[in-house]
């Protein structure tokens, strides 16, 4: 059975909703201040629109995230080394988790906003899972290293929304420094005896 195409006014209206959440998120102080009816009258349609289109606000925050998210999933699946295929762990652990924080740099709120977001774990959550299990696969190559997927979750830890949101904001820390620190403290990981 094929999967039905969705009217061009459903798609259209769901481009309209994913854009004005996208720029609510981006300009807000607090992801949580943003409500499925603010992101209705941002788009020029109902709320009855949204729901129809993305069931709940979870939902809607998730799409949004995966849409942002998928052409630095594409760089890793498919790009050059070290951030893509191809790399020896040394190399392409510290790109992954220096492309996963400059992700979280730039995408603040909605990171926050998506791990805040619902009753589950954001250890659960389907992007963390690949994350997880990328860092773990090339972990498996570092010598020295007794257990790679307790250190895949301790290294993703570090790029946390919430940690980096608060290191850089209420610790004031810019995007070179954090990206240094964060170098430095996946190397000392990588490198202990």
């Amino acid at each position: 059975m094929t999967e039905r195409k969705p009217r061009k006014d459903a798609a259209r209206n769901r481009a309209a909703l994913l854009a004005a959440a996208d720029e609510l998120f981006a300009r807000c102080e607090n992801p949580d201040d943003i409500t499925m009816s603010d992101v209705a009258a941002a788009a020029g349609v109902g709320k009855g629109t949204l729901f129809r289109a993305f069931g709940d606000r979870t939902a809607l925050i998730r799409a949004l995230y995966a849409a942002r998210l998928e052409p630095l999933e594409r760089a890793v699946a498919e790009g050059p080394p070290p951030l893509g295929p191809g790399a020896p762990a040394p190399e392409r652990v510290p790109a992954l988790l220096d492309a996963i924080l400059c992700f979280k740099l730039d995408n603040r709120h909605l990171a926050l906003a998506l791990e805040g977001a619902g009753a589950d774990s954001p250890y659960r959550a389907e992007h963390y899972g690949r994350w997880h299990a990328l860092l773990r696969s090339a972990l498996a190559d570092v010598p020295n290293l007794a257990d790679g997927d307790f250190t895949a979750h301790a290294l993703l830890a570090a790029v946390r929304a919430d940690l980096v949101e608060y290191l850089a904001g209420a610790r004031g820390l810019g995007r070179d420094e954090l990206r240094a620190r964060l170098g430095e403290f996946v190397r000392q990981v990588l490198t202990a005896p």
